[in-house]
């Protein structure tokens, strides 16, 4: 079997694993882990707390320090109202195109370095290869930050990481951090023919997602000159907001999730620092004016780091080489780079697939993109047996 068809086995199978991120991915995990163990990897399974998820952590190679992380994430994003031509949690194949949920985003390089661990596994490595697959990086990055901490405890240093996310095998050696938050409005439920009465808390999320909105045009304003991201500036979203339950009803409940993606130190707490005033200036008082118990309290989902680029950068100089590119681009899209960058390590982001795709219906990865991924693997293991 080539690499090729081998990579698209596999993808068919971790396709068939819903790991929608609010459902359990310890199934895929402990696949993947057999398949690892089969090759006379050194395995490990970090289970999170709930027990039915967790990350991966193998090794194939000599135990020192050094070597490189191969990083993907498990989790795939839901699917839930998209209008999909095919079955997303089974493969299909139309021409050259793979579609699935997750064939980008990003089962397609987990499945490549899957495919080509049975090679690697006879090559003597001088350097250590770690695979590292995490959960729920679409919903804050929570397994790498769980992560991260326990393999600094055990000592485990590596030099550089790849992270796959899908950039069409372009190299990208920086990208925007992101925070993420979700905010609940507690206010008081009464008829809606007395709003006077009641404490409307949708009405002042709304004043909320308002201030954002206007937060998000004075960022334009802070852009660093000279900025290479695309926008330049510091971005903010609001992906949900929900409350209410009739025509008639005064709304006691409502929460906004929404994001910010700084493309510098001290925009966060820009935003943050506004947000605090017109909580605890306007917004509450008004509130409890009329219900003393009415809240807003914010939950930080995840504050994850960016990736910085920086000068000098080995992981990046290692696959310009392997892939014979010369530029490198910055993106404005959030990955578990910036983690293993905290760590010491030098780290770049280069995966087949596009962005584009990812988070759609239909989603899909050309074999093209594989097979382009699949010659910058092999030149890899080439390089860690040098």
């Amino acid at each position: 079997m080539t690499p090729l068809a081998r990579t698209e086995a596999i993808l068919s199978d971790l396709i068939a694993y819903p790991t929608v991120s609010a459902d359990p991915n310890l199934a895929m995990i402990e696949h993947m882990a057999g398949l690892l163990e089969d090759q006379g990897a050194r395995v490990e399974v970090f289970r999170a707390d709930c027990g039915t998820k967790a990350n991966l952590w193998a090794t194939l190679g000599p135990e020192s320090d050094g070597g490189l992380v191969l990083s993907g994430h498990s989790d795939v994003v839901p699917v839930t109202d998209q209008a999909w031509s095919t079955d997303p949690f089974r493969l299909a194949a139309q021409g050259d195109l793979l579609y699935g949920r997750g064939t980008c985003d990003m089962k397609g390089f987990i499945a490549a370095t899957l495919a080509m661990a049975e090679g690697w596994a006879t090559t003597p490595l001088r350097r250590p290869l770690h695979f590292c697959f995490t959960h729920d990086e679409e919903v804050g990055c929570l397994g790498a930050r769980q992560l991260v901490p326990q393999l600094q405890s055990r000592g485990i240093r590596p030099a550089m990481a790849l992270v796959g996310e899908p950039t069409m095998m372009r190299i990208v050696e920086g990208h925007k951090g992101c925070c993420e938050y979700t905010t609940r409005f507690t206010g008081l439920e009464g008829h809606g023919s007395a709003p006077d009465r009641g404490v409307n808390a949708v009405q002042y999320a709304v004043q909320y997602v308002a201030r954002l909105m206007a937060l998000a045009e004075a960022l334009k304003t802070r852009a660093p000159l000279g900025g290479c991201f695309d926008p330049p500036w510091t971005t903010v979203n609001v992906g949900r907001l929900s409350g209410g339950v009739a025509h008639n009803v005064i709304p006691g409940r409502a929460e906004v999730d929404w994001e910010i993606r700084p493309v510098q130190d001290g925009d966060a707490n820009f935003v943050k620092e506004a947000l605090r005033r017109l909580v605890e200036d306007e917004l509450l008082p008004a509130m409890r004016a009329v219900s003393p118990q009415a809240s807003i309290e914010t939950d930080v989902i995840g504050e994850v780091a960016g990736l910085e680029p920086l000068p000098e950068n080995a992981a990046r100089d290692l696959v310009k080489a392997l892939t014979g590119q010369n530029a490198c681009e910055l993106v404005p899209f959030g990955t578990e780079a910036g983690l293993f960058q905290q760590m010491g390590m030098s780290v770049v982001v280069c995966g087949p697939g596009s962005i584009a795709q990812a988070h759609k219906p239909d989603e899909y990865i050309a074999r093209d993109q594989l097979s382009a991924c699949l010659d910058m693997l092999a030149g890899l293991g080439r390089s860690l047996a040098a």
